[in-house]
């Protein structure tokens, strides 16, 4: 596992794509703050960029970094959370423009699931994080389902978890609005 953190930071800090085990699903990533490298995620998902892509931190210090004013109840929301939760908030920052939403919003999930939490850990900054699929094919629910259309496209594919069979499900998405509002996308 070590080795792969190291190879997937490397390759991330050079503007590269990786394909990595997450606390769901297997993900595309990259730096979050690269313009170039978002782009290039969407170029592999055949994906329009009005469309947000995700992001995972290690910790929830880290989602004020990224976010101008948290509400209040995302703390609570995240301590409380059982599951993975992604939070979208309003007023993103110190991001690559073409990864957030319309609005200026942005979806952050704070991960505990080893691989991913040490490897954000590692790299420091927030990781891009897009299921691993063509734009309307199913998402994959473990490596073995992922299309080698894009396991080609990606600069590193992390060994890590490849034999795992499980089904993990996507994570619970919510949107936070003025007031303390909470939406719910995705239970």
């Amino acid at each position: 596992m070590q080795e792969d953190i190291k190879e997937a930071c490397r390759i991330m800090q050079q503007g590269g794509v990786i394909l990595y085990p997450t606390d769901t699903i297997w993900g595309i990533g990259c730096d979050a703050t690269n313009e170039e490298a978002v782009k290039r995620v969407y170029e592999i998902k055949k994906r329009v960029d009005s469309k947000a892509l995700l992001v995972l931190v290690d910790t929830s210090v880290k989602v004020d970094f990224y976010v101008n004013d948290v509400p209040e109840i995302a703390w609570d929301l995240i301590d409380l959370a059982d599951k993975p939760l992604t939070i979208i908030y309003s007023g993103a920052r110190n991001l690559a423009k073409n990864l957030l939403a319309e609005d200026g919003s942005v979806g952050i999930r704070v991960t505990n699931e080893s691989f991913s939490k040490k490897l954000c850990e590692r790299f420091r900054k927030a990781i891009v994080s897009t299921s691993a699929n063509i734009s309307g094919t199913p998402s994959p629910s473990n490596f073995s389902e992922i299309s080698p259309e894009i396991i080609e496209a990606v600069d590193y594919v992390v060994k890590y978890r490849q034999d795992d069979m499980s089904k993990p499900k996507p994570s619970s998405i919510i949107k936070l609005g003025k007031g303390g509002l909470i939406n719910i996308i995705r239970e």
